[in-house]
This record gives C-alpha cells, structure tokens and sequence, in this order.
C-alpha cells in the first residue's frame, strides 16, 4: 500500500459512516423513536445510542470478515434487511392501530358524556420525589375515567428511570438489526477487499465512528420541529409522532414486500445489490 492509502481509506470509511446514517430506513426509524422526546439533548442521546448498537453489529460482523475472510451470501443480506422492514412495522404499529380504531370509532356509538366533574388534588410518589397535582373525576355515563394535566404526565416521566431508559434500549435494539441493512453492506465488501488487516480494523473503527456521529447529527437536527411544535402547538406536535408512525409502519410494509418477492427473498434465486 502506497504512504497516502491508510489515510484514503480512514477518509473513505468516515464518510461511508456518515452516508450510512441518513438511509432512509435508519431516519424514519429513528424519528419514530425520538418523536416524543421533549429536549435536544435526549434526541441526540439517541441517535448516538443507536448508532452503538449498528456499530456492536458492524464490528462484529467486520472482525469475521478480517479474520476468516468470509462473503456475506445473498439470502442473509436479504434477510437482514427484511429484519430491518419488520422493526419498521413494529415500530409504526401503535400508530397503524390508533389510527384504525378512530376510524372505526366513527360507526361505534357516540360517546358518554360526563355528568359530573370533580376536581381535588392528592399527592403522588415518583420514587423518593412526592408532589400534588389537581386532576378531575369526570363521572361518563359507561365507566369513570381519571384525566389529568398533560404537564403532570410530563412531569413523572421525567422522574421515572425505566420510562426515560426505554427509548435508549429500543434505539439501541433498533441499531443492532440495522447494523447489516443498506449501504453498510457496501462498507463490508470494501473492508473485504483491503489486504492488510490493520488497515482494515481502522477502516471499520473510522466507518463505524463516522455512523455514530451522523446520527447524532441527524437526530438533532430532525428533532428540532418537534421541539418546537411541542412547547408551541400541541396538535402539530401529536400530527408529527403519528405521521412518523404512520410513515414507519407504511415504508416497512413496501421494504418487507420489495425484499421478500421483487428481491426474491422467498424465491429460489435470490437477487442482493447492496445500495
């Protein structure tokens, strides 16, 4: 290898990193996790997040491609990448089904109204933090039901561990299945082709780097509007997390049908071009 190729090849690996981050799976995907998130700080946590868990797969996946030389056949790539199209249907599933049962809400019967409306305030513990918040008792014709403030709910996510761990652990679940999907393929078969094998560890550690950085990137910037529609205008805010399901659920259904049948997936002859 020539003086000027390691550094070539860390450049090529940092910015097939980077373009790996805004395939159009990993954005959707991640925009339906981070929707919710109220600070931008929480959505780069996980757009980083992920990207640890794309890198656990890629690293690993890498490593035995550097140490046994293997090739990655075609119906595993395929298949890997059908993965990613049913964490997608997953993903945008609860937003499928709300949507659904307010269109069939329309032909059911109309709903109760309240008779009554009571409202009182008592404490609630969040842990070792105990605080009061005034809530109503609406009495509905069918069944009670207790509503309470929005800044309440809010509030006790914030002091709720497992409720603030849940989007990290499902980003980083998200990643570890994205870790073989699109043009991550291609960086495996470049890694192939590099001879010497310390050249390629840079050349994954460079390329696997540049992901998490991308999405760090991605995610701050995809979060902004929905910052912003959040503090501002709560219907836009609550349009943006079920268009994104929605959006989700949509693209993994075209993923899942394009791989399986155009791809071949399920067919004798499968068809893999990593793109």
């Amino acid at each position: 290898m020539s003086p000027a190729a390691p550094f070539g090849l860390a450049a090529l690996g940092l910015l097939l990193g980077m373009r790996h981050a805004t395939d159009p799976d990993h954005v959707i995907a991640v925009t339906t996790i981070l929707s919710r998130e109220r600070r931008i700080a929480a959505a780069m946590r996980v757009g980083v997040i992920w990207g640890l868990g794309h890198t656990a797969t890629v690293m690993l996946v890498g490593a035995a491609i550097i140490i046994f030389k293997i090739a990655i056949p075609a119906r595993i790539g395929l298949a890997m990448e059908f993965a990613v199209a049913l964490v997608l249907i997953l993903l945008g599933v609860n937003a499928a089904s709300r949507m659904l049962a307010r269109a069939t809400s329309r032909f059911s019967e109309p709903e109760a109204v309240p008779a009554t409306l009571s409202v009182h305030s008592h404490a609630h513990s969040h842990g070792a933090f105990t605080h009061t918040h005034p809530h109503a008792h609406p009495g509905y014709l069918h069944e009670p039901m207790i509503v309470h403030d929005a800044d309440h709910l809010i509030h006790a996510a914030k002091h709720d561990p497992d409720q603030m761990r849940r989007p990290l652990l499902k980003s980083f679940g998200v990643g570890l299945v994205h870790g073989l999907a699109g043009s991550a393929a291609i960086a495996l078969l470049v890694l192939s082709a590099i001879p010497e094998p310390m050249w390629a560890t840079v050349y994954l550690v460079v390329f696997c780097i540049g992901v998490i950085i991308g999405m760090g990137l991605i995610t701050s910037a995809i979060a902004a509007p929905f910052m912003f529609a959040s503090r501002k205008i709560a219907w836009l805010h609550q349009g943006f997390v079920t268009g994104s399901g929605l959006l989700s659920f949509a693209f993994g259904l075209f993923l899942a049908y394009h791989i399986g049948f155009v791809d071949g997936l399920f067919r004798s002859v499968p068809i893999w071009i990593p793109h």
